[in-house]
């Protein structure tokens, strides 16, 4: 996604232990496995949340594949990751699908789709010139006839019921779509926008358990008032320490995520498959109204810049960079430093080890 946490979410690795892949989220370097498991793969699916470089082979001015983005990354090296970090696990990250050098191996242990400034509404990716969720889905299953190619038909079914799907989504249509253009508030409001929203991501979930996946989390949104884009889209120009979140809007994705988890619930009891939710709200909002206890200073501005605008493109070479991106909830305008995520990431350590345990993963 364009606008989120970067997630969105940064260091993956495919054991089911950080189940995520399951929030693709940053994972100390130092954390050991606490189980055997089977997990074959991962599949990300969503936007830049989850987007390891994918938009490098699209023409899109919404891309991260230049500096200070990735500066905190092996060598220094810009990737297509919004954020100053990276991912590291089983395999050191999961590519992005579109990536033409991908050898068999690296395509069997897990790709992702993403593309940032993707949305559920189909008009946000057109809005943005990026790849739509329905277009992954249509390489998902492009990408199941290439590993029948390679290794038969019965051991793509097993690959694939095997492995992690994870799904992040959501806030680029609630605040570039709906909010940042007039064209969806003349036929919705609000509430019937999220509804409609819900009823697509519900659709791709059922979809890709028709393709065979059988674990499948799905990341809410985070505190949208409180990104420093939205913040600085509202304020009226106020000074950086006077920029307050917007909490209405921050309501609007609590609602989502309340009305997402009722959703998952539901087609977890009619279909037989493991579906998580993944809340990224409630650490995200943590660390931003209590920014002193975790060791940050600043939760209103991005490191990158004036931290007040920049994100993609206007977040590049040439833009001032904070000395310290450890003390900045946000990296650019939208997206956690890599400090940010390696908390988040812990505080999913107990749903990933609950899961781990209830389901015999």
């Amino acid at each position: 996604m364009w606008f989120s946490g970067g997630r969105v979410f940064h260091r993956f690795e495919l054991s089911v232990v950080h189940l995520l892949t399951l929030v693709s989220i940053v994972e100390p370097r130092n954390l050991q496995r606490a189980f055997n498991n089977s997990i074959s793969a991962a599949y990300i699916f969503g936007d830049s949340t989850v987007d390891p470089g994918n938009n490098n082979f699209v023409t899109t001015p919404f891309r991260s594949n230049f500096p200070p983005y990735g500066r905190d990354f092996a060598g220094g090296i810009p990737t297509g990751r919004f954020t100053d970090g990276a991912y590291i696990g089983i395999k050191e990250y999961v590519p992005p699908y579109l990536e033409p050098t991908l050898n068999l191996e690296e395509l069997k242990s897990g790709v992702s789709f993403a593309s940032a400034g993707s949305g559920l509404d189909p008009l946000t990716p057109q809005l943005l010139s990026v790849i739509s969720m329905e277009k992954q889905l249509e390489y998902f299953k492009e990408y199941k006839l290439r590993m029948e190619a390679a290794i038969g038909k019965e051991g793509t079914k097993s690959l694939i019921s095997k492995a992690a799907f994870l799904i992040s989504v959501g806030t680029n249509d609630i605040v570039i779509n709906y909010y940042g253009t007039p064209f969806r508030r003349k036929t919705y409001d609000i509430t019937s926008y999220l509804h409609f929203l819900l009823q697509n991501i519900e659709q791709f979930i059922q979809a890709l358990m028709k393709e065979g996946a059988q674990l499948i989390t799905v990341v809410g949104m985070p505190p949208l008032g409180c990104l420093p884009i939205v913040i600085t889209a509202t304020s009226g120009g106020e000074a950086v320490g006077r920029r307050p979140c917007l909490d209405p809007l921050s309501s609007i994705a609590l609602d989502y995520n309340q009305k997402l988890q009722n959703i998952m619930a539901l087609n977890m009891r009619n279909s037989g498959a493991i579906l998580i939710y993944a809340d990224i709200y409630k650490p995200l909002n943590d660390l931003i109204h209590n920014a002193s206890h975790f060791g940050f200073e600043v939760v209103n501005a991005g490191c990158c810049g004036s931290g007040l605008v920049e994100v993609t493109f206007l977040c590049n070479e040439k833009s001032i960079v904070c000395e310290k991106p450890s003390k900045y909830v946000f990296f650019d305008s939208v997206h956690p430093t890599e400090a940010a995520y390696s908390y988040i990431f812990q505080t999913f350590r107990p749903l990933i080890d609950s899961t781990i345990k209830k389901y015999g993963l």
